[in-house]
């Protein structure tokens, strides 16, 4: 850049500061207001296809005048030396990497790198490699993360069985499927104070509908949990899973993001199983798979828990009495809820399918509370009453029936497609004759 452009750029940058360094008093609000009005604006920048600066750069630019006793030339661009540093990072984006840092200290250089393009310091279409990017902050001392002050990591345990469950999926070995390799995930919990294992299976997804299946056998062979501790995966933030604990009153808890100490009992049971069953299985099947995992859990009950000092079953069944059994009605509680309002003609539709429900509900929105692989029995309520099972709607035998109204449909007795001539316009036989 000749000296020309500096005084330019140095020009430019002095007009777009000199409202805060003129010697005007401004108060918080003003300054604030000043300041977002700057960053919303749309630049000329000379030498750069920039039109947009951020908060960070306008203070630096600010703390560069002043501290140089307001002389203009500490405006203009820095000389600079490629050692340590990269043509690829102009200065306005170093300055806004460097600000970015300073606030987010403790995230990794890919955070920090996508955090930088979500907020417009690198601008779109402008690329900053990894690489790049890593080289720039070790040349400001800034690439390493700062150590973080200790927390709190106390060892906790429940105090009876069922007090907190804790949840996690475990990538599984490939089995054979249709003449296809497909990948297993292992759904499993574990009982915090006992370290039994309610329930853990191998399935061929870790979607929310098998999550739900291993929760509900879990539920049925152990009891119901106090507290349900999971992940923050999309099936775990699902709404319906949370409908589905809050009735059967367990509290779902969500472990914190990049903190997974919180799970450590489900984290260490997972390298148990890495190290003392997938190390050895042979299986080709899911079946085959399952069934060995069967044997290997029920023997793992009956050993010697290292953090115990006792099998978990056994610990589990010292205090059976303060286990909760699960309700004769949890089906109902594994049921999904969907809304409809019912049509003029009884009708309603829910998975592509249209369905009957009573006249009594015509115009009224309704919830439908349905399992959904079993959708031939979808419970109707309205209110607090419930209007029993919907039907499929039959078109056939819709024409047949009988209204309300009077008005009857083709008579039962009648065959199809039998046509009794001059009736097609309620005429006569009489008028007919006379066409």
């Amino acid at each position: 850049m000749d000296e020309e452009m500096k005084k330019q750029v140095a020009v430019f940058r002095f007009r777009v500061i000199a409202d805060f360094v003129d010697g005007t008093t401004l108060n918080r609000g003003e300054t604030k207001t000043l300041m977002r009005g700057k960053c919303d604006r749309k630049w000329q920048i000379p030498g750069s296809g920039r039109t947009r600066i951020s908060k960070a750069v306008i203070k630096e630019w600010i703390v560069r005048y002043k501290r140089s006793g307001n002389k203009l030339e500490a405006l203009y661009p820095q000389g600079r030396s490629d050692r340590g540093e990269t043509r690829a990072i102009d200065d306005e984006t170093a300055l806004g990497l460097i600000a970015l840092r300073k606030e987010l200290p403790v995230v990794t250089l890919p955070t920090l790198l996508r955090e930088a393009k979500d907020r417009k310091i690198i601008l779109p279409g402008r690329e900053v490699a990894y690489s790049t990017l890593y080289r720039f902050l070790t040349a400001k001392g800034l690439a390493d993360r700062p150590e973080l002050s200790p927390k709190d990591r106390r060892k906790f345990e429940e105090e009876n069985p069922n007090g907190m469950w804790q949840s996690d999926v475990l990538h599984g070995p490939l089995v054979m499927v249709d003449g296809k390799q497909r990948k297993t995930y292992m759904i499993a919990f574990i009982d915090d104070m006992s370290r039994i294992i309610p329930f853990a299976a191998f399935y061929l997804h870790e979607r929310l509908d098998y999550f739900l299946e291993a929760l509900r056998k879990a539920l049925l062979m152990r009891g119901v949990p106090k507290k349900l501790y999971v992940d923050n995966g999309p099936a775990f933030r699902s709404n319906h899973l949370e409908f589905i604990c809050a009735s059967l009153g367990i509290v779902l808890i969500h472990a914190k993001p990049y903190q997974p100490e919180g799970k450590g009992k489900i984290e260490r049971f997972n390298r148990t199983v890495r190290e003392g069953f997938l190390s050895t299985v042979k299986a080709t099947t899911l079946e085959e798979l399952n069934e060995q995992f069967q044997v290997w859990v029920a023997g793992y009950h009956d050993r010697t828990h290292g953090g115990t000092g006792e099998a978990p079953l056994k610990r589990f069944t010292k205090n059976i009495e303060c286990v909760r059994p699960a309700p004769k009605d949890m089906e109902d509680h594994f049921r999904k809820e969907a809304r409809r309002t019912v049509a003029r003609d009884r009708t309603f539709s829910l998975d592509g399918k249209l369905y009957e429900a009573p006249v009594d509900l015509v115009k009224k929105q309704v919830r439908l509370l349905y399992h959904q692989h079993d959708p031939a029995r979808i419970e109707i309520r309205f209110g607090d009453k419930t209007y029993g099972f919907a039907s499929v709607l039959d078109l056939n035998v819709n024409c047949r029936v009988k209204r309300e109204n009077g008005i009857t449909a083709l008579d039962p007795g009648d065959a199809p497609g039998k046509y009794k001539g001059g009736n097609l316009f309620n005429n006569t036989d009489k008028e007919a004759d006379g066409i």
